[in-house]
C-alpha cells in the first residue's frame, strides 16, 4: 500500500475514533439513531413518493426527480460494495460505540448517505427553504452513520458524491 494511502487510512481511523468514541452522549444516542432512519431505504422511499404523489407543480417534479435518482443511485452502491467489500467499523476497530442490531453487509459507500443526498438533492434546487432544511438534515444523517459506528468517514463520503451527482444529473435530465 503507498504511503499516501496509508497516512489516508491512519487519519480516518482517527476521525472515526473521535467521531464515535469521544463524542459520546445518551441524548445524541437517541438523536443520531432517529435522524439516520431518514436515509433508510423505508423513510427515504416514503419521503421521495410523498413529494411525487401528493405534491403539486415543481414540487411534485422534485418528488419524481427525488424518485429517479433514488433507484438510479443505488446502482453504483450495490457494485460498489461487491467490488470494494469493506469491513464495517465496528467490526474491526475496537471498543467501538455502535446501535442495536447493526448492519453486517458491507461498508463502502454508505447506502443511507447516498439515498438522503439523492433525494434532497432534487428537493433542494426547487426551493431555498427546502435546501436549508434538508442539506443539513442529510449530512446529520451522513454524520450519524460514524457516530452510529456503521461507516468511515470515506464511506460516508462516497455516499455524498453519488447521491449529490445523480441528484444533479438526474434534475439535468428532466431540464
Amino acid at each position: 500500500m503507498s504511503r499516501v494511502a496509508t497516512w489516508l487510512l491512519q487519519h480516518e481511523r482517527r476521525l472515526f475514533c473521535f467521531v464515535n468514541q469521544r463524542i459520546h452522549h445518551r441524548a445524541l444516542d437517541y438523536l443520531f439513531g432517529a435522524i439516520t432512519h431518514l436515509g433508510g431505504a423505508a423513510l427515504s422511499i416514503l419521503l421521495a413518493l410523498c413529494f411525487a404523489v401528493f405534491a403539486e407543480g415543481s414540487l411534485r417534479l422534485a418528488g419524481i426527480q427525488s424518485c429517479v435518482a433514488l433507484a438510479v443511485s443505488h446502482v453504483p452502491v450495490a457494485i460498489m460494495k461487491k467490488k470494494f467489500p469493506r469491513l464495517r467499523p465496528y467490526l474491526v476497530v475496537p471498543d467501538v460505540h455502535t446501535c442495536k442490531n447493526p448492519l453486517t453487509d458491507h461498508s463502502f459507500p454508505s447506502g443511507h448517505t447516498t439515498a438522503i443526498f439523492s433525494i434532497a438533492v432534487p428537493l433542494a434546487l426547487i426551493h431555498p427553504l427546502l435546501a436549508a432544511i434538508l442539506l443539513p438534515l442529510a449530512c446529520l444523517v451522513a454524520f450519524s452513520r460514524i457516530y452510529l459506528g456503521l461507516h468511515y468517514p470515506s464511506d460516508c463520503l462516497a455516499g455524498f458524491v453519488i447521491g449529490a451527482v445523480t441528484g444533479l444529473s438526474t434534475v439535468a435530465f428532466f431540464g
